[in-house]
């Protein structure tokens, strides 16, 4: 810039200007974490303060967002007015994801029964020996091992009827319309039209065409493998769909000039998918995978209404196990633990498996 613009920039970002909104940031930030401070060692009964909440950590995160909107706005002239249009989401997203990790860790080291009359206190490690001797967490996580390599099953289903869809075939609207309606459903209805009705085992339809066929005594969720079995064909019922969204799009995407390119040097129809389809669908298959494991880690809803982890433990997951020790133990230290460690399983996890599916995809291309 030159002449009056560059020297009304030059005096809107002056050094007492600057000095001022630096100077703003660390004032709201002392505050802040002299708040937290304070507010901890309360909760902790090191010290009687009297904060009957954590409202005051509240206020003053808000006057620190505050403060640091008008921090960049007053340093950074109009390159801190568009930081400050930002803030407000990531502010937000800290308060609702960063902050109750924080709590949820220190939660964890604590030994907190609802049901005991004496609160609260800190337990050390005792929560994560407890853990790493409970064979019914040893046993969840097993189970979702194996619910989460379903999906690559659930994949190769989802797509054949993605291919299907694609095809001009009769009726193709009709189809993709109809393909996608278990997908429109809550997990929760499905639990209760399925598993509670059709598949009831004694007048459940599903039931009465099993003792048709021969089966005399149909239970689908009494013998453990059968029930996760149960489990497992609802939960692809209601996920499969979501698969065959991602695929038919991506299939909709490929180039025709490249299959045709491939019919006129004579590949069939098995070397054209294997060679030129496949391939070319690895990014969207690569994003289906990883976005379905991640749901399937999730999984509670319809094992905590159909089977509550039964029998013996046999459908259960750590969602579900992790319910069961708020809902019916009312021991919030220690499912807290269970939550945070099963937090960096998964992130190790999806880190290993977005590492593995990264090599596979440098070999198909």
């Amino acid at each position: 810039m030159t002449g009056g613009k560059f020297e009304a920039a030059h005096e809107d970002l002056s050094e007492r200007r600057v000095r001022l909104g630096r100077w703003l940031f660390r004032l709201a930030t002392l505050l802040l974490i002299a708040v937290v401070a304070l507010q901890t060692l309360d909760a902790a009964g090191v010290l009687t303060i009297g904060f009957a909440n954590w409202r005051p950590v509240l206020y003053t995160y808000i006057f620190w967002g505050v403060a640091l909107g008008s921090s960049q706005i007053l340093t950074r002239g109009e390159a801190g007015q568009q930081a400050a249009f930002v803030l407000p989401a990531l502010l937000f997203t800290a308060a609702m994801v960063i902050f109750p990790t924080i709590f949820g860790l220190y939660i964890a080291f604590t030994d907190w029964n609802l049901n005991a009359q004496s609160g609260h206190h800190f337990n050390g490690f005792d929560n994560l020996r407890t853990l790493w001797g409970d064979s019914y967490f040893w046993n969840a996580l097993s189970n979702m091992a194996i619910y989460a390599l379903t999906v690559l099953v659930q994949y190769a289903i989802a797509f054949g009827l993605a291919l299907l869809l694609n095809a001009d075939i009769r009726a193709r609207k009709f189809f993709r319309v109809a393909f996608l309606l278990p997908f429109m459903l809550s997990p929760v209805a499905v639990s209760w039209m399925i598993g509670k009705s059709i598949m009831e085992n004694r007048f459940g339809p599903a039931a009465t065409f099993a003792r048709a066929i021969g089966w005399e005594n149909p239970a689908f969720f009494t013998s453990p493998w059968i029930a996760r079995t149960s489990i497992v064909i609802m939960d692809s019922w209601v996920w499969i769909p979501f698969i065959v969204i991602m695929l038919l799009a991506g299939l909709q995407a490929l180039p025709v000039d490249v299959k045709e390119a491939a019919k006129v040097d004579g590949a069939n129809r098995w070397q054209s998918f294997w060679e030129i389809t496949f391939p070319l669908m690895l990014p969207v298959s690569v994003t289906a995978i990883v976005l379905r494991v991640i749901f399937e880690l999730k999984l509670a809803d319809i094992v905590i209404n159909v089977t509550a982890g039964g029998p013996g433990g046999a459908t259960d997951t750590i969602s579900s196990f992790i319910y069961r020790e708020y809902r019916d133990r009312s021991n919030v230290g220690y499912a807290t633990m269970i939550a945070e460690v099963y937090l960096i399983i998964i992130i190790i996890f999806v880190t290993l498996l977005l590492k593995a599916l990264g090599r596979f995809m440098q070999k198909m291309t």
